[in-house]
């Protein structure tokens, strides 16, 4: 999934610079600007509300709200940030960052069209923005227009050629059209960016394997834990590749940090998805290790999640046929 905490914190001086210079807000948004910039979430969280308190019409204040609550990345603040944003929006439809944020929390909840919506509105009112016209693209590949995204992100980086996400979002297209080499290279030139994202080097890691690049995807992976260990995607990832060595005792202990105990997922295809993979990937683990009943289980949680993982039932075939049963109709 797309978390671009950089982008939310590096973009909040750029936003309130188009709202009012940081003198004339209200000190208590001042201290919430500082706090968020800081990372500070809770001290940004608690001065925006006391902004609010202050005058519960204040736009601004909602809106930096919003992106505290985005930058908890928890599934639980996605509702709460959401309604932040929206308020904002409604008391000030100008407020040009809040439609961005908006945009990339219906994007997290697989609501391209209404994300597309958001961005297009952006764009009217401020043409050729770059964050804009970077996420556009990413969101019309989601809606099956990989090549869009591929002219809207190159327009992005003819305007910002740091901004490091575009070179992400053009990787992806690539894969979608299949070009895989392609999507490489522009996974190794983001990757580059002081300022990448672990979701980068998680999709590079994931072109390594198939080459037989462990040590170098193996590398990668520790590196986005580096930083963000709670990506469950990371894990997932270290899952693939220890498969892919056959050190399948390893394989386990990465699916079980993907998927801990009581961990909530976003009840989305994005996450439905990624439970799928990561039971895969237990059960090949447990195939491997001849721990037949574990694997049975795994494999057929991964057809409960994503029915047409044909690999998952073909595994659960031969499990049966070996033990003399039929498991799948």
């Amino acid at each position: 999934m797309i978390s671009v905490m950089e982008w939310r914190l590096a973009g909040l001086a750029l936003v309130f610079c188009l709202v009012m210079p940081a003198q004339q807000s209200p000190a208590y948004l001042r201290a919430a600007m500082d706090e968020l910039r800081r990372g500070n979430i809770d001290g940004a969280i608690r001065e925006s509300k006391a902004a609010l308190a202050e005058d519960p019409q204040y736009a601004e204040a909602h809106m930096l709200l919003g992106q505290a609550y985005l930058a908890r990345q928890s599934a639980s603040m996605i509702a709460e940030a959401k309604a932040e944003l929206q308020q904002a929006l409604d008391l000030n439809p100008d407020l040009l960052w809040a439609r961005f944020y908006l945009a990339k929390i219906y994007i997290d909840l697989g609501t391209y069209q209404k994300a597309k919506e958001q961005l297009e509105r952006g764009l009217k009112n401020r043409p050729e923005v770059p964050h804009f016209l970077a996420l556009l693209g990413e969101v019309q590949r989601h809606l099956g227009n990989p090549s869009a995204s591929l002219e809207l992100n190159r327009k992005a980086l003819a305007r910002d050629e740091t901004l490091s996400p575009a070179h992400y979002y053009i990787g992806l297209a690539y894969l979608d059209l299949k070009d895989e080499d392609a999507a490489r290279r522009e996974l190794e030139n983001s990757v580059a960016s002081p300022y990448v994202v672990p979701e980068v080097y998680v999709a590079l890691a994931n072109l390594y394997v198939p080459r037989g690049q462990f040590t170098e995807a193996e590398t990668l992976c520790k590196k986005a834990i580096a930083l963000d260990p709670t990506r469950p995607e990371i894990y997932v990832a270290l899952a693939r590749i220890y498969n892919a060595k056959g050190s399948s005792e390893q394989a386990i202990s990465a699916v079980k940090l993907a998927l801990p105990e009581g961990r909530t997922f976003l009840a989305t295809a994005y996450y439905q998805k990624l439970q799928a993979d990561a039971w895969f990937e237990l059960g090949r683990a447990f195939q491997a290790k001849r721990r037949t009943r574990q694997a049975i289980d795994a494999y057929s949680r991964t057809l409960d999640l994503d029915p047409g993982r044909e690999e998952a039932r073909r595994q659960l075939e031969k499990l049966g046929s070996a033990g003399g049963v039929r498991l799948v109709q």
